[in-house]
């Protein structure tokens, strides 16, 4: 018996510590707890078991386990994204953008749905924190979709959806995770996880548009007293036009100078241009443009110019993914100053917030080290990664049956411990394979999403419901008692969200190259196309023969000649004189 224990402490290792999460202990101390009890059981147990590596001396490793936590640069990103996107809230920007986006989308049978959806992307690419945008947009656009008569379900599906598009959508806390989790660049991680953002958020989109065909009443169109702004799209797509216009005369003005580079700056000059005319045009009254096109250009331009500086010097390689979210922390608070929002109050909040979260982070990555240590001690990882290489169906099957248990493990574990537990078990699988790490990872990525998702354990669920009416209120705008809406009708309204996330996974796996385009258009070398020469021996072959190589000896079989008279002195012998002759 003990020594079938000992043979198997990996796995009875790993199914102790899915029992202590399920008791409900905290993770993080889970870990660290499981790791430290399976230690003294492996010590005890070495000498039965040749799989065994533990050791007293071993737990000296443990400092040095600890510091190279801590001294992570990466993981800097994650404290300075997470005050950004706070800040940023606190900011009102996305009460600013839901009400903008909202006018413009209103005169569409369910333009807000449409609304809440570009609004959850823009968040997502300056915030990167999910509680931050479901929470803003629960408070801000839930009241108005149920003012004006949308489906409950429906909107609660919209707003936890959307919120949750912080996960996948660069600057994205999970990616950053990720990234470290797997050795790989964030930066990386981020290019290689945009275009599956957009495709997720557009078949959000596209469900709403389906909705809105077979479920007309569930999103009506805004009524028209509700559009203070107007109408004015043509006047807005004229100013388009003009901005198009005058940044592909800055390219053409700055190419000589500046090449490549010309077309950012003169996409930046032409967006800084409009964002001044419209400026200029609300301050004078001039009304050179609509009312509806003042506020679009005002209100978007700032949180577009931020995800530029934040996600564009990082994909440019300016700055580094900690540097970049550093820039991002400091323009976050010269837009809430330049709103006339910021205070200490909120500063204190935000930093009350960032330093929870963060000293979260840091608690479970330092017990995963402890764990980590004892269960590679008990070659816990060669049993995972024989587990997993052994599926029937290859690399299809690997991916199609780790992304299953993902999607199950998301029922119970939050991302950030499904990151620090489950992804350093799969990641030498997964590269014993030959799959490529990113692509492996936004994978991943995309699956952890739906563990905000899933009823009835998902924290974005938890979130909407925090500030969902509870009970009947009195609508302040137009005076009629409003009925709540109940916890099944949030849970409900995820179902076809989480599919559409099931479904993207899909596609990820169909279309890899979704992601690949990471690496560039770089020339692909095919490695049996590679051929190596090595010089040849000898007078008569050239190579490394004389003059100006190295000669075999004569008589070397290697070089065809006869064996040297054994009377004749060597070529090399000392014992005469040299001449000069």
């Amino acid at each position: 018996m003990i020594e079938f224990i000992a043979e198997n402490l990996a796995p009875i290792m790993f199914l102790s510590l899915i029992v202590f999460m399920l008791i409900g202990y905290p993770v993080a101390f889970s870990l660290a707890a499981n790791g430290l009890l399976f230690f003294v059981i492996g010590v005890e147990l070495a000498p039965y078991s040749d799989s065994i590596n533990l050791s007293w001396p071993l737990l000296n490793a443990l400092p040095d386990r600890f510091w190279g936590v801590m001294s992570n640069d990466t993981l800097l990103a994650i404290p300075f994204f997470t005050f950004m996107g706070i800040v940023l809230e606190k900011s009102g920007m996305a009460e600013d953008l839901l009400d903008t986006i909202g006018q413009l989308f209103g005169p569409v049978r369910g333009g807000l749905a449409y609304a809440v959806i570009f609004v959850g992307a823009l968040l997502a690419a300056t915030t990167g924190v999910v509680a931050a945008s479901v929470i803003a947009m629960g408070l801000i656009s839930l009241p108005i979709m149920l003012r004006y008569g949308y489906d409950r379900s429906l909107a609660s599906g919209v707003i936890a959806a959307s919120g949750t598009l912080a996960q996948i959508i660069p600057p994205s806390l999970v990616l950053i995770v990720l990234a470290d989790q797997l050795g790989r660049s964030v930066g990386d991680m981020y290019a290689g996880a945009l275009i599956p953002g957009l495709v997720l958020t557009g078949l959000y989109m596209g469900y709403i548009l389906l909705m809105s065909f077979l479920k007309r009443e569930a999103m009506p169109a805004l009524p028209l007293e509700a559009r203070t702004l107007g109408s004015g799209v043509t006047s807005l797509i004229v100013a388009l036009v003009v901005a198009f216009a005058f940044a592909y005369a800055a390219h053409v003005m700055l190419s000589p100078t500046y090449g490549a580079d010309a077309d950012i700056l003169g996409g930046t000059c032409g967006v800084a241009f409009i964002y001044v005319v419209a400026l200029i045009d609300r301050t004078t009254k001039l009304n050179m443009m609509s009312r509806l096109a003042q506020q679009v250009i005002i209100v978007l331009i700032p949180p577009l110019a931020l995800i530029f500086l934040v996600l564009g010097t990082i994909f440019l390689g300016i700055a580094t993914p900690t540097e970049g979210g550093a820039m991002g922390a400091v323009g976050a608070l010269i837009m809430a100053g330049a709103k006339g929002r910021l205070s200490m109050e909120v500063i204190r909040s935000a930093l009350t917030a960032t330093t929870r979260l963060s000293a979260f982070v840091l608690f479970i990555l330092i017990g995963a080290r402890v764990f980590s240590l004892t269960f590679y001690g008990v070659n816990g990882h060669i049993w995972v990664e024989h587990l997993l290489t052994g599926m029937p169906g290859g690399e299809t099957g690997f991916l199609i049956a780790v992304n299953a248990l993902v999607f199950f493990l998301a029922f119970f574990l939050d991302f950030f411990e499904l990151a620090f537990i489950i992804v350093p078990l799969l990641a030498p699988a997964a590269d014993k394979l030959g799959i490529d790490l990113i692509w492996f990872g936004v994978l991943l990525g995309i699956n952890m999403q739906t563990s905000f998702m899933h009823p009835p354990f998902g924290f974005a669920l938890f979130y909407l419901r925090s500030v969902a009416p509870k009970i009947p209120y009195l609508d302040r705008l137009t005076g009629k008692m409003t009925p709540p809406v109940t916890t099944g009708q949030i849970y409900w309204g995820a179902v076809p969200f989480v599919c559409i996330q099931i479904l993207m996974v899909a596609l990820t796996i169909m279309f890899p190259q979704m992601v690949m385009h990471y690496k560039g258009d770089g020339a692909v070398v095919d490695p049996n196309t590679i051929k190596i020469e090595v010089p040849g021996f000898g007078t008569n072959g050239g190579g490394l023969s004389l003059p100006g190589g190295l000669q075999l000896p004569p008589g070397n079989p290697l070089d065809g000649t006869k064996p040297a008279d054994p009377a004749a002195p060597p070529a090399n012998d000392l014992s005469a004189p040299p001449s000069f002759k």
